[in-house]
This record gives structure tokens, sequence and C-alpha cells, in this order.
């Protein structure tokens, strides 16, 4: 058994271009060999003999990595990586061996291990002062670890360095979690493969798993081409496996080289399966998480004021890319946006004194103006942000903007205030005293010559986000891709809530915008409750529309589908609302109006840091060998050019904005059951209806003679027929047949595929398909899914939909017409999904009202006699007089699906040959219509 010789622990800060902190631990041994009996906890690296044979190739008389492996595990968004490094030192003398890990940003460290020769060294997260506390017991002297926010765009590096005697052997291992956070519709996850030299086993493994399933998933080449080559991508449903592992000689940056080819950054890209607009709801492990991306919907329209700083410190390659890229932002600009340019240095000029629309003619001069800009002087940031600021509000008050169109400015700039007001807290407070709550400030600083805290505090208390823009070669990219990211608002002041004895310590949940392509997120505990169904409510305001969105979730189904998973990550709804409280609760606490709420908030962070073993800005991991007689300390110090906490600003402001609900949500709490969970009858439409459901069979009730009458119209597939045309109300309800898959029992049947309520005075049109409900007036187009119940509202039209039930067309509370629909099994040999269509007889039209169904609302006397036996001993036959005819008519029975979807609910009624001829005005074919909305054209 060898003998431990005291070891020495320095503390060694490194002036270098990474600015590292980093630990040297010396040592020496009595014997050279470590013996088989010590305790290895830690997971070894073990070759193939094929590697082993590798290993022999490349070992010589330096530092041979063994092996370099990374994993992650990603579960509904939420990302677990370790790296695993096998390390020998293969000198003849004592020597330092580093391990270097370039991490996301927005990434926490839950944990690094060690071993040693055999001594093992754990690692725990602690408060930084207990950290270092213990960490100065033991004998050490000085800092010892770090992690630092190098010059790179995105990410952070963890280095560490072991001064071992020849022979050692060491295995490092780091462990991180990390949000995904979706841009531009796609989760990017990105790992920084840097082995440092040829590797005998080196591989990347990604696990992904999303309950809902996996829309696409792609690794771009960001390698050399024979390299990419290598990754495989296996997919499934909910599945995806993403495997890197290039051989020894792939390695080589050529044939006969030592030097590897892997140094670079790997990316997998992917998004998920969205069935509605109203989000995914999952719960695990006690917790929620409400993932809220919808889609289809039309943008708002958006105000922008771009506030360009150039001064003469924007000289050169940073003005020159702000203005290649100010060319195709505004290229991005529609006829329903406004617009103005201001640039400043130490004055203040507007290309227009008012917002402008963004017409082609607009856009040209802009363009101009912003090419013969040229930089020189002093910066004022804030006289230029409250000529902004005032801009928007003149537009507002003067009634120039749509008051549903998203208000924003756009600050470019690269430097500190010089000019005018410089106190930078006092700008922060000039600019949130005249920000209106509908106004929302966005703040790009290019370099680090700019206090980036500053620029992301103003952001985050303005309803915006702010973005580090690195002055190189592909500025003008960046800064392009920042846009697009703001440059599509789809809905504003949005509320995720829930009933309010079923969660608790719920994460922000109103938000002020949402972006095309981005995600919301809001998770939070889960109370004990009799209930397996948690319950969702999001309501928003989009283009003219107010919308209402419910979702449920299963309480107990994701954890026993997780639990079937090798590769899943169970505990991931936990670390996920502990990663956003925590990224959320740093924001605020730099925001902190006292010192004793930002005290109050620190103890917040730090409690959840430990319990959760996230290193921040406030706690450290403390590395100590298994007796605790040796300790490193592994720090996250903050850089005050970069910001209070790495990657907080990437999503949504933090800062918690509070709205009262709009006037047309009737939230209760706790919020009101699902209409899907009440019986039928409580939904169902009045007792007297007129529908056409199945084959399409028609049922007239006929209030004063209390009777029903049914016919079936045999009509062609791709028909449209009219149900209701009223020129007077300007409405049309029409309905487009569809055919089965063959012919069965010598017919092929008809149904309807899609039912059209057009509102000609409102301009909307709703069209419920068998798959997707979709609504549009002039100028938007907002499609949902019947997989959500929701409620929208637009311009005196209502469309409440009733998950996978029935979709109700409310217009001006007094014309409703309800949609049922039927789905069969998708693999059914002739049947296809269809649609039943109830119109209450007291629906309040016109005298001009007139279709298959409308014209009944004027009843006709009917009458009938001689009731006899039929040919059928079932059904008697009779004769009807009605219109002036004689119908030989029928007794018998048609289905009312409200009820019961699956069997129907039997009404006895007066069938009518021949397509309803003598019962209807005309013959059927007079009620085709060209176009989903046409009215009625009757000669």
């Amino acid at each position: 058994m060898r003998r431990l010789l005291p070891l020495l622990l320095l503390g060694v800060l490194l002036l270098q271009q990474s600015l590292c902190f980093e630990f040297v631990i010396d040592g020496e041994w009595e014997e050279e060999m470590v013996t088989d009996d010590l305790c290895m906890l830690f997971q070894r690296a073990i070759l193939t003999s094929e590697e082993q044979e590798d290993f022999e190739i490349v070992r010589g008389d330096d530092i041979t990595v063994k092996s370099y492996r990374v994993e992650s595990h990603i579960t509904s968004r939420f990302a677990h990586t370790t790296v695993r490094s096998s390390v020998v030192n293969s000198g003849t003398k004592a020597q330092s061996i580093g391990f270097n890990v370039q991490i996301p940003k927005r990434a926490f460290i839950t944990n690094f291990t060690m071993n040693v020769n055999g001594i093992i060294f754990m690692g725990s997260v602690k408060e930084k002062t207990v950290a270092r506390n213990l960490y100065a017991q033991a004998r050490a002297r000085g800092k010892a670890a770090g992690i630092v926010r190098a010059n790179s765009q995105d990410m952070e590096t963890f280095k560490t360095e072991v001064h071992v005697p020849p022979g050692s052997n060491i295995e490092f291992e780091l462990h991180y979690q990390e949000m995904m956070h979706r841009r531009l519709g796609f989760y990017e996850h990105v790992l920084y493969l840097q082995p440092g030299r040829l590797v005998p086993h080196l591989q990347v493994d990604v696990h992904i798993l999303e309950p809902k399933g996996i829309a696409m998933v792609e690794t771009p080449n960001t390698f050399e081409a024979q390299l990419a080559e290598l990754i495989k991508v296996t997919t499934s449903k909910d599945k995806a496996h993403i495997v890197f592992k290039p051989t020894l000689q792939q390695q080589r940056k050529c044939e006969n080289c030592t030097d590897s080819a892997i140094d670079g950054i790997f990316t997998v890209k992917y998004d998920v399966v969205r069935d509605s607009n109203a989000g995914e709801l999952q719960v695990s492990d006690g917790h929620f998480v409400h993932f809220f991306a919808p889609s289809n919907l039309s943008p708002l329209p958006k105000n922008i004021v771009f506030v360009i700083d150039v001064s003469g410190s924007m000289w050169g390659v940073k003005m020159k890319q702000t203005v290649e890229a100010m060319q195709a932002i505004l290229d991005d600009l529609t006829i329903d946006d406004h617009f103005s340019v201001i640039d400043f240095n130490h004055n203040v000029r507007c290309w227009s004194d008012e917002l402008v629309p963004g017409s082609s003619i607009q856009i040209a001069d802009a363009k101009r103006y912003i090419q013969n800009i040229k930089p020189n002087g002093g910066t004022n940031i804030n006289e230029a942000l409250m000529r902004a600021v005032q801009m928007l509000i003149k537009a507002s008050n003067h009634g120039l903007i749509d008051p549903r169109s998203v208000s924003m400015i756009i600050l470019v700039s690269d430097g500190d205030p010089t000019v005018g007001e410089i106190k930078l807290s006092t700008i922060q407070k000039n600019v949130k005293r005249m920000m209106r709550e509908e106004f929302s400030l966005f703040s790009l600083g290019i370099g680090f010559d700019v206090d980036y805290d500053f620029l992301e505090r103003i952001a985050m208390e303005n309803r915006g986000i702010a973005q580090r823009i690195y002055a190189n070669h592909d500025a003008a990219e960046q800064l392009r891709t920042f846009y697009s990211q703001v440059s599509a608002p789809l809905l504003r002041r949005i509320t995720i809530q829930f009933p309010e004895d079923s969660v608790s310590d719920v994460t922000q949940n109103q938000f002020d915008k949402f972006f095309s392509g981005s995600e919301l997120v809001v998770a939070g505990k889960v109370l004990p409750s009799d209930s397996n169904t948690l319950t969702g409510f999001t309501t928003a305001s989009a283009a003219r529309m107010d919308i209402t969105l419910e979702t449920e979730a299963d309480t107990l189904e994701l954890d026993a589908e997780l639990a079937k998973h090798q590769h899943s990550f169970p505990g991931f709804a936990r670390q996920l609302w502990a990663y956003i409280t925590i990224r959320q609760l740093m924001g605020e606490r730099s925001l902190a109006p006292t010192a004793a709420k930002k005290r109050k908030i620190t103890q917040r962070i730090l409690s959840l840091a430990v319990e959760h073993q996230f290193v921040t800005p406030l706690t450290a991991l403390l590395v100590e060998s298994e007796d605790a007689s040796e300790r490193l300390l592994a720090d996250s110090p903050k850089d005050p050019k970069h910001g209070c906490c790495s990657g907080g600003s990437s999503g949504v402001a933090p800062v918690r904005v509070v709205y009262q609900p709009p006037p047309w949500v009737q939230m209760t709490t706790p919020a009101p059951p699902s209409q899907a969970e009440k019986g039928p009858e409580e939904w169902a439409l009045p007792q007297q209806v007129n529908l056409v459901d199945n084959d399409p069979h028609f049922i007239v009730h006929l209030p004063r003679s209390n009777m029903d009458v049914c016919f079936n119209i045999d009509s062609k597939p791709g028909h449209i027929l009219n149900l209701v045309s009223d020129p007077g109300t300007g409405l049309v309800v029409n309905g487009q047949l569809i055919r089965s898959k063959k012919v069965h029992k010598n017919k092929l049947n008809t149904y309807f595929g899609t039912i059209s309520v057009y509102s000609q005075p409102e301009g909307v049109s709703v069209t419920v398909g068998t798959d997707s409900i979709i609504m549009t007036d002039e100028t938007n187009h907002h499609t949902f899914t019947w997989a959500a119940t929701a409620d929208i509202t637009q311009d005196g039209v209502r469309i409440s939909v009733v998950k996978n039930s029935h979709v109700t067309v409310t217009i001006n509370n007094n014309i409703q017409v309800t949609v049922l629909l039927h789905r069969v099994w998708k693999k059914h040999p002739v049947n296809v999904d269809f649609l039943g269509i109830y119109i209450p007889t007291d629906n309040l039209y016109s005298p001009l009202v007139h279709g298959l169904i409308g014209q009944f609302s004027r009843e006709p006397e009917v009458s009938i006699y001689d009731i006899h036996a039929g040919a059928d001993p079932l059904k008697k036959e009779a004769t009807m007089e009605v219109k002036g005819n004689r119908l030989l008519v029928t007794r018998g029975w048609q289905k009312d699906y409200r009820n019961d979807k699956k069997r129907g609910s039997d009404v006895y009624c007066w069938f009518i040959h021949n397509s309803g001829k003598g019962f209807i005005d005309g013959h059927y074919t007079d009620y085709i219509v060209p176009h989903l909305n046409s009215f009625l054209q009757m000669h």
C-alpha cells in the first residue's frame, strides 16, 4: 500500500488571454505504482483491444489522452451534459495535466469529480462563503479553480490543471445542466469538442426524449466534410440518438498528421411536435412545466424606433456591419409597420420626427440616410432614448398606430455615455419613468467597451432583452439574427394560469409579448390533490383577436413513461423549475430597489442553488477528497462588463410585469373546469335545432307543428352546399362534401368535411375542418387545432372549441352554429373523419334568409294524413302537404349525436325522398355554390 505525502495546493492566477483561475496539485509518492485495492468510486475509462492498440500508437513521452467522452441527456428541453476525460502522464517527469471545457454561458455546472491515481475528489455546491472557509481550512492558499467568461459569443471556459508524477492516471468528469431555449423555430444544443490531441476513444452521444414527439433533428456541418459524415442520427417518434465516434485515423488532420481535426462546436438542432396552440403541459416528480409556442397566427403590426450609436468609436467595421444589417432589417418591414431611425453621438438626430409606414419609398430613403452616416463625437444615450420614447408616445396619443400593435425601441451602442447624462442609474430611471407599459426596449451592445450589465438592466426593466454583438466579420449577421427573433410578434399580454389550489411556487407567468419561433415556459410545484389532472389556462391578445386556451396533463402518466426509457432524465421537471426560478431571481436581484430586497432575493437564490446543486455567481463548487483533507474550489466570478447573470437575458425578461386580466377574460379562482369534463347536457345546444350529420342527413325541426322532417342530399364530393344565406345580417354557412375511401354496399357515401361560417359585416370567416379551425379576416390568418379547448373572440365573432369534440361559432350573441367532430379509426378501410352541424331554430336571422336550412326559419304549413302501414312494417307511410305539394313520406328516425357521439340519439321524423324534393324550395342543385364564403343566388 502506498503512503501519501502531504499535498500542497497552490492557487495560481494566470493573466493569459483566457483569464482563467487554475489549481495546481503537487505531490510525491514513495511508490510509483498504485495498488489495486484502492476504493475506485470513479468511473474508469476502459479501452477495447483496438483502442488499446491506438493508445500505444499515440503514447509518447508527454501527455496521452486515453478517452474523451461527452454525453448529453435532453428530456423535455432540459439537458444534463457530462464531459469525461481520461489522461495519462506518459512522460518521465512530473508535469501538469489540464482539463479545459467550454460550456454554454446559460448552463449551470452541477458537479466536477477528479480521480488522481485513485484519490477521488468529489464535488458539492455550497454557499460561496461556506465553501471558501472550508477550502481555507484544508491548507489551501488562495482560489484554486474558476469559471471565466471568455471572449466568445455563447461559451465560457472551465479549466483545471493537476501537477502529477510520471505514470499517473487522471480522470476528470464535469456535469452541467441547461434549459434549451427555442429561437427561430428550433432548439440548439451546443457542445464544444476540444480533446487537444488524438484520442483512442473519442465519442459524443446526445439522447433526446420529447414526450409529445420530435418534429425534426439536424446536425449542421461545423466540422470538415469527412467528419460530418461520421455523425449518425437515429430517430423514432419521441426519441433521437446522435452519435459521433471517429476512429483515431479519422481524427487526424491529414493521413500522417499527429494533430487532431476535432476542435470546434458540435451542434444538434431539433424541434418538437405541437398538436395545438394551447401549449404542452407536463407533470413529473411533483413539478409541472408548461411550454407555450403557438404558431399559424398572423403577426401583429410593429412600431419600431431604431436608435443607433454613431459616436467615433463606431468608426470602421462596427459601423459598416451595422449599416449592412440595417439594410436587410429595413427590407423586412411591411406597409402595416411603422418606423423611424434616430442616430446619436454627442448630438441626437432623427431621420424622421414621426413614425412613418414601412412603404418601399420610406424604406429606400431611410437606407440612404443610414448609408451616409459618418461616425464621430461622443455618446449621448440618455437624450437619444428620451427622443425615441417621445416619438412612440406622440404616435400613440395621436392615434397614428394600431392600438393592438407592438411598439419597441431597438438600441445599438458600443460604449458608455460620455455626453449629457452619464450616470447609468439616472439614465435607467429616466427611461423607466418615460416608458409606457405597452412599449419595449431591446439593447444590443457591440464589443466589450459597453457596460453590458447596464444594457441588460434597462432592457429587462422595460419588457425587452439584451444581447451582446461581437465586433467581428459576422456582426451584421448577428444583428440580423437578433432582429429576426423579435420581428414577428404574434401575441401580447400573455397570462398562463392554473387553479389556485393546484399549484405553488409558479415562475413568471405573465409575459408582455410572444415572438414567432420562440417559446414561453412556466414551471411550478404541483400540490397534492384527489385529481390526477392538472389544467392550465392561457389568455392572450392577437391581431384583432382575444384568445383563451386550455390544456391539461395527467399528473402520473409522464413519470411512468420516463421510467421505461434508459436515457431519460427523470428529475428534469424539478431541475428545470429550479433553473428558471434561479435565473429569474438573479434578474430581479440586479433590479432590486433596496439592499433589504436584494438580501432577501440573495438568500432565496442561495437556498435553491445549494438544494439543486447549481454553481451560480453566489455559490461555489467545493471539490474534496473522500476524507476531506484535500479541498479545491471551483468559483463563478462576476464580470461587471458581462452582466449580472450569464445568459439570463436569452429569453423573455424575467422581471414580473403584472397586468389585470383583460375585461373579456372571465377567469375565476379556482379556474373553471374544462368544458370537456362537463356532462353533455351542460354544453348541448337548445333542444330545438336543425341539424345535418352523417351521410349528410338533414333534420329540420318545425316548432309550431312540433314535428321533425328529414331528408338526405345525394350530391357529389367536392360540391359546396349552402345551408344558411342571409344577406340581411351578412351571414353565410356553407358545407363542402367529401367522400368515403371506397364504395361500400354499392354506395359511395358523402359527408361534410368542411364547414364555413362567414360574417360579412365583421369580415370574419371561420372554416372548420376535421384537422383544424381557421379564422381569417381581410389581413390575418389564424389556425387552431382540435387538440385543445379554446375561446377566441374578434369583432363580435366568438369561437368556442371543446377539445376533440365540437366548436361553436357565435355572432353578435344572436346567431349560433355548432360543428361536431366525428373521428374514425385512421386505418378504417371505408370511413373517414367528418363533421356534423347543429343550428338552433331561434337564431335571429333577417327576413331575407334562405338556404337548405335557413329557409325554414319561416316555418311552412305542414299537414300529415293518410297514415298507413308501409312496405317495412316498422316504418309507417303517410301523405304530407307542404308548399302546395303532396309528398309520400315515411316514418323513420335519424341520429342526433350531441349527447352520444358514438351511437347517437334517435330523432323520429317524417322522411322525404328524392333529396328533399317538394319540401325544400327548388332543386337541391340550386344550393350548390362556388366558394365556401359564397352567398346563395336563388333564381
